[in-house]
């Protein structure tokens, strides 16, 4: 019935918890691939530009705008948090195929939400795992939901699974 699902985890035990859920019915339904996917957000930052900013580097003759100078708004941290992304779910996918779990990962770019969505739908997931705090009203505003903004823009099922000890309305 569900032969490719989806699961997004961000390296929190919120996240995990929708991990037993996924374990079951991949194992009841004979699922193909159980895809864990992490989706790191774009990073920006300072760093030096070698030929301008080190000491003892040769100044350019032609005068650098000071805008440039020393820093340019390059990504950084980008590379270090995926590796981090990356061993993280090859945790648990470890853990899920030693219970017979058939399971790939993936560490997606961007925002989460979206990035979920866009995985989901050129990927043909039949069903996407995720969890919430499963806050409402003022609470949910101000936290923003991922999981909420998936379960409105995809077409295929989502089951939520609430973290334990969360209490609807906080």
């Amino acid at each position: 019935m569900y032969e490719k699902i989806l699961v997004p985890l961000d390296g929190s035990k919120l996240a995990e918890s929708a991990l037993p859920y996924v374990e079951q019915i991949a194992q009841r339904c004979d699922t193909k691939e159980v895809v864990l996917v992490s989706v790191t957000e774009r990073v920006k930052g300072e760093r030096a530009i070698p030929e301008y900013g080190y000491p003892g580097t040769p100044r350019p003759e032609t005068p650098i705008p000071e805008h440039v100078e020393g820093v340019r708004e390059v990504p950084v941290g980008v590379g270090k948090m995926q590796r981090q992304a990356e061993r993280y779910l090859n945790r648990i996918a470890k853990r899920l195929q030693a219970k017979g779990v058939k399971v790939s990962t993936e560490v997606l770019l961007g925002d989460p939400a979206e990035e979920i969505v866009i995985y989901a739908e050129l990927n043909k997931v039949d069903l996407i795992v995720m969890s919430s705090h499963g806050r409402s009203g003022i609470s949910r505003w101000a936290h923003g939901s991922v999981a909420d903004r998936v379960f409105r823009s995809v077409n295929v099922p989502v089951l939520m699974a609430r973290a334990p000890g969360s209490k609807a309305g906080l």
